[in-house]
């Protein structure tokens, strides 16, 4: 693992119990599988069918599972709003960027529905999911928001 830049990471699996480490954000996306530093210092190779999701979190305590799912409203930020279905039937809500040259090779790197929580990114492999479907464009620049027109009657305060 090359570089001194990591990200505190969470690692959900499937039919196996979590894995809590260090990534490199730059380079932790290999052919192979996903390359983690463990608390102790290990370096190990995890491969994509077996991953679920990876959380980048703020803490390690309590971030094993995410704190919610979908969004109660529709999205306030920028971005692509998906629905991610994974091959174990959870549905999983976020925003990803309106640029698809941002994407992964991979998979899906999202924002969650709640990104003040302890998860602030959440990136699922491509094999993991069963379908991914956009549910909106939020913030698009295709529209443009008409100025307020001052209404007819209000009279001027001040002549220039």
């Amino acid at each position: 693992m090359a570089g001194s830049t990591t990200k505190k990471a969470v690692i959900r699996r499937y039919e196996r119990e979590s894995l809590a480490g260090y990534v490199n954000p730059g380079s932790f996306l290999q052919p192979e599988g996903v390359e983690l530093l463990s608390e102790d210092g290990k370096v190990s190779s995890v491969p994509y069918p077996e991953i679920k999701s990876i959380a980048f979190v703020r803490d390690f305590e309590g971030a094993a599972t995410p704190e919610r799912l979908v969004f109660n409203t529709r999205p306030k930020m920028a971005g692509l709003w998906v629905s991610l279905q994974l091959r174990d039937g959870e549905v999983m809500e976020g925003m990803l960027p309106n640029n698809l040259l941002q994407l992964e090779h991979y998979g899906f790197t999202v924002i969650p529905p709640d990104p003040y929580s302890n998860q602030q990114r959440i990136f699922v492999p491509k094999v993991s999911l069963h379908s991914v479907e956009v549910l909106g464009v939020v913030g698009s620049p295709l529209k443009k928001r008409k100025p307020k027109v001052a209404a007819k009657d209000q009279i001027p305060l001040f002549d220039e």
